[in-house]
């Protein structure tokens, strides 16, 4: 494990905490009614709770769980999507999140035109973009749908872009939620091949996913989160036995 003050990435007993609507009026006049009786419920929902660990540079960490057990949020703290409830973080340097298809692109807008785009959101100048759109558009392998409306585009196709826009900015973090499966198993292949790459250049990763296979071939270390908590911090292949664990005994209480 990275020491604290060493590390790319810190969390210091991190907690997030959403409050979510217990009833949802249907109609504008339930609405009203609810508004002037102050009949509106809530309850807390604590997605994280107390979580704390280090990444440093050159680590990919793996991150496995149940759904619901707080990855997608772990990931959107990391990205500055969510600020934390309590705790501390730390974050050093260009992030670029693979967190949600198509987040960061306008459907009007064709591919050529959301490189351009999305390159600003992640940081780079208009000259940076032009002098990087050769190798993004051969990585994305597109073709002529490079010039049309992206809303033409199918999920595999907005992964190619996302990741090769993602990817070609040169981050120092990457971040990746489960996007790299709706990719065909060639794209798959390269993708995995630029991840490995930013690896041995000394980039930090950190990749949320159910396959136990991908994790343990992409990462040197994984987290398993559990009910918004730490269950395993170990290496990949330990702690996908304990997340094989952890569903047989959910399904064994289920039963």
């Amino acid at each position: 494990m990275s020491r604290p003050d060493a590390a790319r990435i810190c969390f210091e007993n991190v907690e997030q905490r959403f409050r979510v609507v217990r009833e949802r009026p249907d109609t504008l006049r339930e609405a009203f009614a609810h508004l002037f009786r102050n009949q509106t419920s809530y309850h807390s929902f604590q997605a994280l709770k107390g979580v704390s660990f280090s990444i440093g540079d050159g680590d990919a960490m793996g991150i496995v769980g149940r759904n619901g057990s707080g990855k997608s949020t772990l990931l959107k703290i990391i990205a500055g999507v969510y600020r934390p409830t309590s705790g501390q973080i730390r974050v050093v340097g260009k992030v670029a999140p693979l967190i949600e298809l198509g987040a960061g692109f306008h459907g009007d807008l064709t591919g050529r035109e959301n490189i351009v785009l999305n390159g600003l959101l992640l940081g780079l100048s208009k000259k940076e973009i032009r002098n990087r759109e050769g190798q993004i558009l051969d990585f994305a392998e597109l073709g002529d749908f490079i010039d049309s409306p992206v809303k033409q585009y199918s999920s595999g196709m907005y992964m190619r872009l996302a990741f090769a826009v993602a990817t070609a900015v040169d981050p120092n973090i990457l971040l990746i939620d489960e996007i790299l499966a709706v990719g065909d198993e060639a794209f798959q292949q390269k993708c995995l091949v630029r991840i490995n790459d930013f690896r041995a250049r000394g980039k930090t990763i950190v990749f949320v996913s159910h396959s136990a296979e991908a994790v343990c071939n992409l990462c040197n270390r994984a987290l398993l989160l559990h009910e918004g908590m730490i269950l395993a911090d170990d290496t990949p292949r330990r702690v996908v036995e304990k997340y094989a664990e952890v569903i047989h005994n959910a399904e064994a209480v289920s039963k």
